[in-house]
């Protein structure tokens, strides 16, 4: 039941059984009606365009329009009856209203210099081009982190510290879902982070064949430190340690070995050859 009493029937103010005076009435009717509008305001701000936009079936409003007394009141489902107030209505739209934004400013492409208002290269990377003109495979293909390290000598400060840090996006490992997840930045980004740090191209090649080079000497070196080590254990193993524990030996002159810097001596009784470098 409604909470709004209609009552339109006047009565005496006192009468003889204790009834109560028509301004008893009023006073409650006033106290309904003021209910009724905060409820109708708080629909009209949880449904501002209901009206405006003729859209009283998507909000609800269909089939609770009712009359009472020859009056079309609202029913709020709530307890409460609500008198229709266009103009109530209408200054609550106006408070409500928010207007569209401005879209000023709109960024161009870098292709096909038409302006667009968002792209999958703009969101991930800040980078103008529009998802019409976006090559994945070749001109705006992706390079994880460790090859930009490699390929164009860039440190970790280069990618993250350096401004305006290098955006990425973060894949899962394809070769193993176990290992730890690939962030991949925009290769034409790297191509120019790396041409800030060297200078120039040429720079950058020059660099990278001078690591080059120190690289390779560096697995010859390794390589014939193992080969001395095995020669010389191989060497060590021809004599019988066992047989002869009491034999000392009596090694001869030293011969220079220049092709790997090292000496060889020969036991002048047993043979014994050891060869050695000397600090």
């Amino acid at each position: 039941m409604s909470e709004i009493d209609v009552e339109t029937s006047p009565t005496n103010d006192k009468s003889n059984d204790g009834s109560k005076s028509p301004t008893w009435y009023q006073e409650r009717a006033e106290k309904n009606r003021q209910k009724a509008l905060l409820i109708k305001k708080s629909k009209l701000v949880a449904h501002p365009y209901a009206r405006e936009n003729n859209e009283q079936e998507e909000n609800g409003y269909q089939g609770r329009s009712i009359k009472v007394q020859g009056q079309k009141v609202i029913d709020s489902g709530g307890g409460f009856l609500i008198e229709e107030d266009i103009e109530l209505e209408q200054e609550m739209l106006k408070l409500t209203e928010i207007p569209a934004p401005i879209v000023e400013g709109l960024p161009s492409c870098e292709e096909c210099k038409k302006e667009f208002k968002d792209s999958w290269l703009l969101q991930k990377f800040d980078y103008a081009v529009c998802d019409l003109c976006k090559d994945p495979d070749d001109k705006h293909s992706l390079i994880t982190k460790t090859e930009a390290k490699e390929e164009y000598l860039l440190k970790d400060v280069d990618l993250d510290k350096r401004e305006p840090p290098l955006k990425y996006i973060v894949r899962k490992n394809p070769h193993n879902p176990r290992w730890g997840e690939m962030k991949l930045y925009l290769h034409l980004q790297i191509e120019k982070r790396a041409l800030e740090v060297w200078g120039t191209e040429e720079a950058l090649v020059e660099e990278k064949e001078k690591r080059d080079i120190k690289r390779q000497e560096s697995k010859v070196k390794r390589f014939n430190n193992k080969v001395k080590k095995l020669r010389m254990e191989v060497r060590s193993s021809l004599y019988d340690k066992t047989n002869k524990a009491s034999h000392v030996h009596k090694f001869g002159e030293d011969t220079y070995n220049e092709e790997d810097d090292t000496y060889t001596h020969e036991c002048v009784e047993c043979g014994y050859e050891e060869t050695y470098e000397k600090m």
